[in-house]
C-alpha cells in the first residue's frame, strides 16, 4: 500500500458513472506496460471511489454495470488503463525529468551513429531533444516513446538503433566469473567448449555499451580475455 500523501486520483468515468482511485504516481507506467499486475498493492485503500477526495465509496451496483465484476483490482487495471491520472504540478515536473532521463539512457544504451560507429553520449542526445523540442508524456511508456522520440531526432544527429556480436574467448574458470554479466548486458547466441577447456562465444548486445561491455570482461577476466568485433549480418 502507499502513503495517502504520496498518492494520486487516477479517475475513469462510463456511462454517466464517476470511478476513482488513490493509487502510487511511480508505478502508473508499469501498469500500462503489463509489468505490475497486482494493481491493488499499490493502492491506498483497497476501495473504489465515487469521489476519493470526499471518500466517497462508488455503488455496486455502477461497479458491475460498467466493469461487469467487482474484483478491486480488475476494476483499478482498468482505470487506470482506460482513464486519466490527476497529477499535481510538482508530480507531473518529478515525472516527467525522470522519464526523460529514462529515454536519453535507453537511447544511448541501444543508438549508434551509423557514419562513426560510436555510440551517442547522453549530452548529445538530450541536447538534440531540446533542440527538436521533443514532448515527453509522463504517462506513457518509455518504450512506446522512443519510436517517436528517434523521428524528431534523425533530423538532427545520424542516428540508428543497432545490436553488436562480440566473439568472445575465455578460459573455463573465467567463465563463470563473467556469465552473470554476458546474460546480464545481452544475449549468448552461440556457444561452445573447446577441448582444452576454454569457452567460445558469440554475445549480442545494444551498440551503445560495447565500451562498458569490453571494459566488464577485460576487468572480471583480468585482461585474460579475447574479443572480436563481428559484422552484422545484413
Amino acid at each position: 500500500m502507499v502513503r495517502l500523501e504520496d498518492a494520486v486520483v487516477a479517475r475513469y468515468e462510463h456511462k454517466g458513472h464517476r470511478f476513482e482511485i488513490l493509487i502510487d504516481p511511480n508505478v502508473i507506467d508499469d501498469i500500462k506496460s503489463g509489468k505490475i499486475e497486482n494493481v491493488v498493492d499499490y493502492l491506498v485503500i483497497d476501495t473504489i471511489f465515487k469521489d476519493a477526495k470526499k471518500g466517497d465509496r462508488a455503488g455496486e451496483d455502477a461497479i458491475k454495470e460498467v466493469f461487469g465484476t467487482t474484483d478491486v483490482n480488475t476494476i483499478a487495471k482498468e482505470i487506470v488503463l482506460k482513464g486519466q491520472v490527476q497529477l499535481t504540478t510538482e508530480q507531473r515536473r518529478k515525472m516527467l525529468e525522470e522519464k526523460k532521463k529514462r529515454i536519453i539512457m535507453e537511447i544511448a544504451r541501444n543508438a549508434i551513429n551509423p557514419q562513426t560507429g560510436a555510440p551517442h553520449p547522453p549530452q548529445r542526445i538530450e541536447l538534440a531533444m531540446e533542440e527538436a523540442k521533443v514532448h515527453i508524456d509522463p504517462l506513457k511508456p518509455v518504450e512506446a516513446q522512443i519510436p517517436i522520440v528517434l523521428k524528431a531526432l534523425k533530423p538532427l544527429i545520424p542516428i540508428r538503433f543497432e545490436k553488436l556480436r562480440i566473439a568472445i574467448k575465455v578460459s573455463g574458470d573465467m567463465y563463470g566469473k563473467i556469465y552473470g554479466e554476458l546474460t546480464r548486458m545481452g544475449a549468448i547466441v552461440q556457444e561452445e567448449w573447446q577441448p582444452d577447456g576454454s569457452w567460445i562465444g558469440v554475445v549480442e548486445i545494444p551498440a551503445g555499451i560495447q565500451g562498458e561491455f569490453l571494459d566488464m570482461l577485460n576487468k572480471k577476466t583480468h585482461g585474460n580475455v579475447q574479443t572480436k568485433i563481428l559484422k552484422n549480418r545484413r
